[in-house]
């Protein structure tokens, strides 16, 4: 089983540039990418159920993996949810499957997007996390876009182990994602 692309390019080069940049002492020390979680939630999902399937199948053809329907922690009558009503979906991807998926978003699905200008580098959470909130997901090739009825969005969040909001943008910079040019 071959490894993934954006893995060897992580140990090759990804690895020794942030620890030029940072001054680790170790090689352990140096942030890697933990898992990518995908999420859905489908507002539309209280009056019509079947959305959520179409959904489910769009998130599992794109990610290669059968996605987690979330259901509804409490009821909020002002949206007509009731608790334990199923409201989106996620998964979780590790190792090569996540490896592969961060290499189709970034070389293949962002540029599809109308206009694109690059991904904000404002969504940093504090603690080396970055989510990224994706309109469109027929920017993905793995969807026909003559079959889809409704377009939905979904959010991208990269979980790494990096101390600083500084080190996470250096590792996901040397995968290749296109940042916004900083004022």
């Amino acid at each position: 089983m071959a490894e993934a692309r954006l893995n060897t390019q992580y140990k090759d080069e990804i690895i020794s540039s942030l620890e030029e940049q940072f001054d680790y002492e170790s090689v352990m020390a140096v942030p890697k990418l933990e898992k990518i979680v995908i999420n859905c939630g489908v507002g539309e999902a209280v009056e019509n159920e079947k959305f959520l399937d179409t959904v489910v199948e769009n998130v599992a053809k794109i990610t290669g993996q059968r996605p987690v329907t979330t259901k509804a922690k409490k009821s909020i009558s002002n949206f007509k949810i009731r608790d334990g009503q199923p409201i989106g979906c996620k998964v979780t991807l590790r190792g090569k499957q996540m490896y592969e998926f961060l290499d189709r978003l970034i070389n293949l699905a962002l540029p599809r997007t109308r206009d694109f200008q690059g991904v904000p580098d404002k969504s940093f959470d504090g603690r080396g996390n970055y989510t990224l909130g994706i309109k469109d997901h027929t920017i993905f090739p793995e969807i026909n876009t003559d079959n889809v009825d409704n377009v939905h969005g979904l959010d991208v969040t990269f979980v790494t182990n990096a101390e600083t909001d500084e080190e996470a943008y250096a590792l996901l910079k040397g995968f290749g994602m296109p940042f916004q040019k900083r004022n």
